[in-house]
């Protein structure tokens, strides 16, 4: 195939992804979990330069897609930014899951049908809305079978890794996946194009002193669930002019996971002095006011931070709004450099 390669898709940060472009219109999309989709826009067949047994390793995707299962929450705010979220017809996400009202309410109304839980997905439904992709999380390999079961209805499934990427903008650079895949690359390139050029508004020079970060929550068992240095939410702080407190931290677990759990003596030890305390309403439940921070562990009292009143909680909805990567990270620049009096809308403040 490569006497017809064209070229490839330009990206910026993503590393999770790559893809090749060729003549008539086909383009190979390669992910790191060793998985390879050829795209053809044609749905007769494809030119008669490929190869068949090329193919047998692929997954065949024709695009643009136009009725799609998505599985993987994080995808529909990429979707919906790209201006294809019209091409959603199901999700494995119930209403009450959804913390984007626009979605929650597309699912509420049944414009965004619910088939059930990913790893149980109501097969029929697939085939009666006569689904031609399935989008799913990597999730779905804890469930292999499903991932057969729906592949043996004839429907593509494309698992997207974009939770993988380490660069803020890693992840919202996925937009211009699904914009290739469901007919809206314009749309996503020039909304990628937007974001990007918010950073230039991230002003450093406004931060006397680079604040030390502290981002986390605590879990039901008392533990304190912290990112891993490296990870894109510790870059965004970096972006934003802060630094992580907890930089210097091991995964003696040594997982692919993003987060990791930690004792409070030992969250204490690390971050007891850190300028900036920000809670992560993701998993647990938001927090309202510091007193309800102290009521997780008396230990908060003795918080640099929640002594001067420097504790701010994520929005419920920040994590399934991929593309706020940028607003994101100019809000922390806002809390960082002391100017964030006005309303935002990714983090509070704790009163």
């Amino acid at each position: 195939m490569d006497e017809h390669l064209t070229g490839s898709m330009d990206l910026l940060y993503a590393d999770q992804f790559h893809v090749d472009l060729y003549e008539d219109g086909i383009s190979v999309i390669s992910v790191e979990d060793g998985l390879d989709y050829l795209v053809t826009g044609d749905p007769d067949g494809l030119p008669d330069w490929i190869d068949p047994a090329i193919t047998e390793d692929m997954t065949v995707i024709c695009a643009p897609s136009h009725k799609v299962y998505n599985a993987a929450s994080s995808a529909m705010d990429l979707i919906d930014a790209a201006g294809a979220l019209d091409s959603v017809v199901m999700t494995s996400t119930q209403a009450s899951d959804w913390s984007i009202d626009k979605i929650k309410e597309l699912v509420e109304n049944d414009k965004i049908r619910y088939i059930g839980k990913y790893r149980a997905p109501d097969y029929e439904a697939l085939l009666e809305e006569d689904v031609d992709l399935a989008i799913e999380s990597t999730m779905i390999y804890h469930s292999p079978q499903v991932k057969e079961a729906i592949e043996e209805l004839g429907i593509p499934v494309l698992v997207e890794r974009s939770s993988y990427e380490s660069e803020p903008l890693g992840r919202l650079e996925w937009i211009k996946l699904y914009g290739l895949l469901l007919g809206k690359s314009e749309e996503a390139q020039e909304f990628f194009d937007g974001a990007v050029a918010k950073l230039e508004e991230v002003d450093t020079d406004a931060i006397s002193d680079t604040p030390s970060v502290a981002f986390f929550s605590v879990n039901s068992n008392g533990s304190v669930v912290v990112r891993k240095p490296g990870d894109y939410v510790t870059k965004m702080i970096e972006m934003a002019g802060g630094t992580y407190a907890l930089s210097d931290i091991t995964d003696e677990e040594d997982n692919a996971l993003s987060t990791m759990n930690m004792q409070m003596e030992a969250f204490y030890d690390k971050t007891a002095d850190a300028d900036i305390l920000i809670y992560n309403s993701t998993i647990e439940g938001g927090l309202d006011s510091i007193a309800e921070l102290t009521d997780l562990s008396d230990s908060f009292s003795d918080f640099k931070a929640v002594k001067s009143g420097n504790v701010w909680c994520t929005d419920a909805s920040t994590f399934q709004r991929t593309t706020g990567a940028a607003d994101m990270i100019l809000e922390m620049n806002r809390i960082f450099a002391g100017s964030s009096d006005e309303e935002m809308e990714y983090f509070h403040k704790l009163k």
